[in-house]
C-alpha cells in the first residue's frame, strides 16, 4: 500500500506538480494514473518511488515498492548489462544467477549482456530495465509507459508479463492508451493542475480525463485562433 500525505511540489519556473495531494493506493489493486502531457504524472511517480523529493508532505510505503518499471537511468554505464544485473540482485537480496538468467531471457539482449551499458541504445536500456523490474518480486509496481518500447512482439511480451505480475501485486500505471489501462487496471486517478482525484471505477476516471482533455484542447484552439 502507498499513502500520500499532503504532497507539495513545484519546479523552478513555476511548474506545479502537486498541491496538497493526499491519496491512498491499496495493495493488490492496479490504479491507472491519467493526465495530459506535462501534468506531472512521471514526477508524481518519481516522488512515490523516492527518486524525487517533494517540497513538503511525505510518502508512506508499506511493502516492497518497485522503481519505475523500465527505468534505466540508474545503470552504471561502464558496467556490462550482466554486471548491473548482479549488482541489483545484491541490493535487493535475490539470487544473482537466477535474476541474470531471467533478465537474459526476457530482455532478448543475448551477447549484449556482456557489453558496457554505455554502448546500449535507448531501446536496449529499456529492455534491460523492464526485465530487471519484472525479475524482482514487488508488492507494488510503478509503471510509466513501459510497453511503448520495442517492436510489436516485445510489446506483447511485456504486456503479458506485466499482467501476470499484477495478478499477484498492486500497481500504479501511467499510460495514454485506454485499451492498455483497461487490460491492467481496475481503478483510476486523474492528475490536473497539481490536484489528484481518485476513482474506484476505472471507466469513470477515463471519462473525466478525456472530458478534461477536450476542454483544455478547446481552450488552446480558441487561444490560437485569437
Amino acid at each position: 500500500m502507498i499513502v500520500l500525505h499532503d504532497l507539495w511540489k513545484r519546479f523552478p519556473g513555476g511548474a506545479l506538480v502537486a498541491q496538497g495531494v493526499s491519496a491512498r493506493f491499496p495493495a493488490g489493486r492496479a490504479t491507472a494514473l491519467l493526465g495530459r502531457n506535462g501534468a506531472g504524472k512521471s514526477s508524481l511517480l518519481a516522488m512515490i518511488a523516492g527518486t524525487l523529493r517533494p517540497d513538503a508532505g511525505r510518502v508512506e510505503r508499506q511493502g516492497r515498492v518497485s522503481w519505475p518499471v523500465g527505468f534505466a537511468g540508474a545503470f552504471h554505464p561502464d558496467l556490462t548489462g550482466a554486471q548491473n544485473t548482479r549488482f541489483v540482485a545484491r541490493v535487493y537480496g535475490v539470487d544473482s544467477s537466477a535474476l541474470l538468467s531471467f533478465v537474459r531471457d526476457v530482455s532478448g539482449l543475448g551477447d549484449a549482456m556482456r557489453q558496457p551499458v554505455r554502448r546500449y541504445s535507448s531501446g536496449m536500456r529499456a529492455r534491460l530495465g523492464f526485465a530487471l523490474s519484472m525479475g524482482i518480486p514487488f508488492d507494488m509496481y510503478l509503471v510509466d509507459e513501459v510497453t511503448a518500447v520495442g517492436d510489436a512482439a516485445f510489446r506483447r511480451e511485456t504486456a503479458d508479463l506485466l499482467r501476470a505480475r499484477l495478478g499477484q501485486a498492486g500497481a500504479i500505471v501511467v499510460s495514454h492508451a485506454p485499451a492498455q489501462l483497461r487490460g491492467l487496471c481496475t481503478a483510476g486517478a486523474v492528475l490536473e493542475d497539481g490536484r489528484l482525484r481518485m476513482f474506484d471505477d476505472l471507466e469513470e476516471a477515463i471519462a473525466v480525463y478525456q472530458a478534461g482533455a477536450l476542454v483544455k484542447d478547446g481552450v488552446l484552439r480558441r487561444t490560437l485562433k485569437n
